[in-house]
């Protein structure tokens, strides 16, 4: 592939809900373009984007990918994504590098949840976009009632460029609203427009030619003026409105069929921006400025993925926004303060790599086996190093204990681990104190499912997942006192140990205080170390269920010895001892983690969320309006919320979201505490078995 300048390089997302048949169009564009000499299918495993093995099993896009395509003397940078909403993090990758997006919304469905998501992507990045109506070959297409919800969701800026030719199996070709020309079939030829359509096309065409006009104050004129405007003179005015964002067009077609992507492809040419038109903001020396994109700058790129493989090595992927970068370079990671070595350059298209000598300022590409380099970071040159912003992932919120199957996967994990959270940046990995699992965490199941499957398949470590366990803590409500007299008689030396202690709540939050009130040398100094490791350690297990105990002070006031039989050992294990006799009489009760929980919601399903929450024992403590959502506030307890994140994907259809964090510990009811200690004994009893 030739190099392109920056006025010639489109670099644009397809986005839509699953299934809406982003892969299938992609596949169409890049045939259309010649890129590739057969259109692979979906259902088959064969299409260029979805080349991995568990997109294949699934048939569903979960990487973004990269598809770049010439045409008409332009590079079309196009990068498919996937339409599952667990897989945003690949979604806000891609539009952190693009200049323009493609929505595709299906014909027959129309407008989902996830082309309301992706919709409120766009309008953060200010992306300019264009929709494509697919699959109007479908039984059930629509384009007038799609076209319908489209302006009823997003504004009567969204205004068709194109209309269909017939609909379901009498689908056609499409009419060109501007240049007043049908085309049909594939490859598109110029046909006769249909006289049954010439009300609706001279309708649509006012609205088209309305819209094209009023973004441009000469063209307002001349058109309230009763003057023709010219193609040129349309195509100029749809241009600047598109790219401003104030018009954004409409266009259909079916990706299957082949029928309507010509037309696609002028228009992501014609209407969406060149990365010359799209200031870049650039930290350097602590000051943001925005600068207009050059090659005659110094290197400026953002790595925006990173691809772990164990055959291929690390393959990272970078957009170079100013300068360019050379092949067997050696480059400045300004994030990180290192140097870089650059191997050899690659155009990717699917999983087929070509290499290239250099990656020119607005282009995309990508190289294998860097050493430091991370998603996120900038490359640039040392005497002029300057920062990117990073792409901003969303937080993780379904977490799951990972459990290593055999004593080989548990050598393995870490390792494992380590490189898919390289790879997503919405995965996080940490160990929990309190309950010592593994807990991976993510956007919803199905990444985390998707993750243990190339855990297998990538480093060959199997994994079992489930609900994390609840750190429940142990406390006392009472003061207690207990003594402890660890005698044993044998040959030669016997064992003596003899502690009294006390104990006493602390106020919640306090952690544990041990405090030495020995006087009369009852027990000696040397001793007390021993009696403190053994309470501390014995403090580790609760009495009730088994549970750390917290917010509690021992205080050692008495004792005795034995001259010839006391040591170390036989203090620790009478501290031990008093401990959990002392605990046993002092009330002691179960503590569970309480939660501050934040639900955004439409206001159409906020009496459903609160009326969950209620029965999740939530307390709410407030609601506030929001951007035409709500936002819920409660506190709750977080056993009852560790799957949360498909309670309220079923209860929402998808539209909600929320932000967890941890709160306070407070008293489990006694029926919870009941139902705690009955679970932990089984669950003892299992392991026992």
């Amino acid at each position: 592939m030739k190099q392109y300048g920056l006025d010639s390089i489109r670099n644009l997302c397809l986005l839509s809900h699953a299934g809406a048949g982003k892969s299938s169009l992609a596949e169409a564009i890049l045939f259309t373009a010649k890129a590739i000499n057969r259109l692979g299918k979906v259902d088959d495993g064969g299409t260029t984007s979805d080349y991995d093995p568990d997109e294949v099993k699934r048939q569903i896009s979960l990487n973004l990918t990269m598809l770049p395509a010439e045409w008409q003397e332009t590079k079309i940078n196009l990068i498919d994504t996937p339409g599952y909403a667990d897989f945003v993090g690949e979604v806000r990758a891609a539009l952190r590098v693009s200049e323009g997006a493609v929505i595709a919304v299906c014909a027959a469905s129309g407008v989902e949840v996830g082309t309301e998501q992706v919709w409120a992507y766009c309008q953060e990045a200010s992306l300019p976009r264009l929709i494509f109506v697919n699959k109007m070959d479908r039984e059930n297409a629509d384009f007038y009632r799609t076209v319908g919800e489209i302006q009823a969701r997003f504004g009567v800026r969204c205004v068709p460029l194109y209309l269909p030719i017939g609909a379901q199996s009498d689908f056609q070709g499409v009419v060109d609203l501007l240049a007043m020309k049908a085309y049909t079939g594939s490859p598109a030829k110029e046909a006769e427009i249909p006289a049954a359509m010439q009300d609706k096309i001279g309708s649509f065409r006012e609205k088209l030619v309305e819209a094209a006009a009023e973004v441009d104050d000469a063209l307002i004129e001349k058109y309230l003026g009763g003057e023709e405007l010219s193609l040129e003179e349309l195509s100029r005015g749809l241009r600047q409105g598109t790219v401003s964002g104030q018009v954004v067009p409409i266009l259909a077609g079916s990706a299957l069929q082949n029928v309507g992507v010509v037309s696609l492809l002028e228009a992501i040419k014609s209407y969406l921006p060149s990365p010359q038109e799209r200031e870049v903001i650039i930290i350097s020396d602590s000051t943001e400025q925005k600068v207009t994109p050059s090659e005659a700058a110094p290197l400026a790129a953002l790595v925006f993925k990173t691809s772990a493989d164990p055959y291929v090595g690390k393959l990272t992927y970078l957009r170079v926004y100013n300068g360019a970068v050379d092949s067997n370079s050696q480059v400045w990671n300004a994030t990180r303060n290192e140097a870089e070595r650059i191997g050899q350059l690659l155009l990717v298209r699917g999983k087929t790599q070509e290499p290239v000598s250099q990656l020119k300022a607005g282009d995309i590409g990508a190289v294998a086996k860097l050493g430091v380099t991370g998603t996120g970071d900038t490359l640039s040159t040392r005497d002029k190093p300057q920062k990117i912003a990073p792409v901003v992932f969303p937080e993780p919120i379904f977490s799951q204990a990972v459990h290593p199957k055999t004593k080989a996967d548990v050598d393995k994990l870490g390792t494992a681990l380590s490189r898919l959270v390289e790879e997503d940046l919405t995965l996080r990995v940490r160990k929990d104190p309190d309950t010592g699992e593994t807990i991976l965490s993510g956007i919803g199941e199905t990444q985390l499912e998707v993750a243990a499957e190339r855990m297998l398949r990538k480093f060959g470590v199997k994994v079992e997942m489930d609900t994390p366990s609840v750190p429940y803590k142990e406390t006392i409500t009472a003061s207690a006192k207990a003594e402890y007299k660890h005698k044993k008689q044998t040959g030669g030396h016997g064992q003596y140990g003899h502690v009294c202690l006390a104990v006493e709540p602390l106020e919640r939050g306090s952690g544990h205080q041990f405090v030495d009130k020995i006087v009369g040398g009852a027990i000696p100094k040397n001793y007390i170390p021993a009696v403190e490791k053994g309470v501390n350690e014995a403090i580790h297990e609760g009495v009730l269920a088994g549970y750390p105990v917290v917010d509690i002070k021992m205080t050692v006031y008495d004792g005795s010895f034995h001259a010839v039989d006391s040591s170390d050992i036989c203090f620790k294990i009478a501290g031990a001892g008093a401990l959990k006799k002392g605990l046993t009489e002092a009330q002691p009760i179960i503590l569970e983690p309480i939660i501050n929980i934040k639900v955004t919601v439409p206001d159409e399903f906020t009496g459903d969320i609160i009326g969950d929450l209620n029965t999740k024992r939530a307390r709410v403590l407030g609601m506030n309006p929001q951007g035409g959502a709500n936002v819920i506030e409660a506190l709750v307890p977080q056993a009852e919320i560790m799957r949360y994140a498909i309670d309220l994907k079923s209860l929402t259809q998808g539209r909600a979201s929320y932000k967890v964090t941890f709160s306070h510990y407070e008293e489990a009811p006694p029926n919870i505490t009941q139902k705690i200690i009955a679970e932990r004994q089984a669950q003892k009893q299992a392991e026992k078995a």
